[in-house]
């Protein structure tokens, strides 16, 4: 028996200590070369990876990159003469903890939806008993044709795991969503299904920087219903004008994200948002400042823990223009009245054992403001960034915060990081306040 045989047909895969055994499924897009980054991340997160690829994928990334990175056959079609399994399809199907498609096509996520086994990799999904994880990349055009909408819902019936694709600019010159998701998200989407079925509990996950090692296996949230709400509100002038800001819902995604993988059950309540969203989680739409304060007044009696990292409006016009108001020479004046205040009525109707934890974003003087948000508004935490500085803030990639919490007089400053490294460290000081408070709140 070859290595290459060793390696797939099931007697001896070359997983040796790893945790999982994860299969890889490349599409032909032009992210295909990044699916070696999402398949180097598996294994530094101690999974085994086997690779199968579409005819047109292996047109842009040639089968022997992911042969000489995986170390095993990599699998185009079944009936290839090089192939040392007769019945490719079903056993690596049926030998894999967790079946991972990226890029995947427009083609592909059609031919998943209904059922087509065409190829290796249609019929390797239709075999496959494991879970599923699919990370969208097409033209934003494809992306948001009722077609791909109907079959990623379909998929998501099925019980297929979404990473949603990223805003940007695409290959072909087009600026919108459809670009594959960053590796590392991918990958992290992957280590939060995997350790959700109780494989392991000690799966590092990537980009967790300085986490230690029981943070980076914690199920330290179990049993909390965490509810967040994320990204921008829109307070509509006339039926094309709104106030808005720039929140693309990111450090929210990743408190979200973070909270999933550590053992909570999580909603999230998003306005207008442009970053991806998490697999595994919850989502109510509200775009209104009042449309998010419903949405949180029905879904926060089966909350344990309050999040309110949204970038809610403070202002909102005092009467919307049932046409658009067109554009003349004059001066126009726009009288404005407050918003909703979701986070002050989430604290002042608390019930017992419900954290409640607030932002500041600010501009000067962020963490005076940020003291007296927390003791007027009564909450158990809040986080405080300053907008102004360079590489954190809204839509950036990493953030530098200062958690205050009400029962400690020091500030903990955190350097500036990726913004899932601190929503892990906001998430670990919830879990510190739940343990000083002895208990969890009640649950529906």
């Amino acid at each position: 028996m070859t290595d290459d045989e060793k390696n797939f047909d099931g007697t001896d895969d070359g997983a040796g200590g790893a945790r999982f055994r994860v299969g890889l499924g490349v599409s032909g897009g032009i992210a295909a070369y990044k699916a070696c980054e999402v398949l180097r991340g598996l294994q530094r997160a101690g999974c085994a990876v086997r690779v199968a690829m579409t005819v047109h994928a292996t047109k842009l990334v040639a089968p022997l990159t992911f042969r000489a990175l995986s170390g095993a056959h990599v699998v185009v079609d079944d009936y290839a003469a090089d192939n040392p399994d007769p019945i490719a399809h079903i056993t690596f199907a049926q030998t894999v903890d967790l079946l991972v498609v990226a890029p995947a096509t427009a083609d592909i996520i059609a031919k998943f939806a209904h059922g087509v086994a065409d190829d290796f990799l249609s019929t390797t999904y239709l075999a496959c008993d494991a879970p599923v994880l699919v990370a969208p990349a097409m033209n934003t055009t494809m992306w948001e044709h009722p077609a791909t909408r109907r079959n990623l819902a379909q998929l998501r019936a099925d019980g297929v795991h979404i990473v949603e694709p990223d805003a940007g600019e695409m290959a072909c010159g087009t600026i919108g969503p459809g670009r594959l998701s960053a590796p590392e998200r991918i990958v992290a989407a992957a280590l939060d299904i995997l350790n959700s079925r109780g494989e392991s509990a000690s799966v590092s996950k990537p980009g967790a920087g300085d986490l230690t090692a029981e943070d980076s296996g914690a199920r330290d949230l179990a049993g909390e219903r965490v509810l967040l709400t994320a990204g921008a509100t829109r307070e509509e002038i006339d039926p094309v004008r709104f106030i808005s800001n720039r929140s693309s819902g990111r450090m929210g995604f990743a408190l979200a994200e973070a909270a999933r993988a550590r053992g909570a059950a999580v909603t999230v309540v998003a306005g207008a948002t442009t970053a991806p969203r998490p697999a595994g989680v919850r989502f109510v739409e509200a775009l209104s400042a009042e449309e998010m304060r419903d949405a949180v007044s029905k879904e926060i009696e089966r909350a344990t823990v309050f999040i309110a990292a949204a970038a809610v409006a403070d202002y909102k016009p005092t009467a919307r223009a049932a046409q658009k108001i067109k554009k003349s020479d004059a001066r126009m004046t726009i009288e404005l009245e407050p918003t909703p205040d979701i986070l002050a009525s989430v604290a002042d109707a608390r019930r017992d054992g419900l954290l409640v934890v607030g932002f500041a974003a600010e501009s000067e003087n962020f963490i005076e403001h940020a003291r007296d948000k927390l003791r007027r508004k009564k909450l158990d935490a809040i986080v405080a960034n300053d907008i102004t500085r360079d590489g954190a803030g809204f839509d950036s990639e990493s953030n530098a915060v200062t958690i205050i919490t009400a029962d400690r007089d020091a500030p903990r400053e955190l350097p500036l990081m990726p913004k899932r490294e601190a929503a892990e460290r906001i998430l670990d000081e919830i879990v510190r306040l739940r343990r000083a408070r002895g208990g969890r709140g009640a649950k529906a």
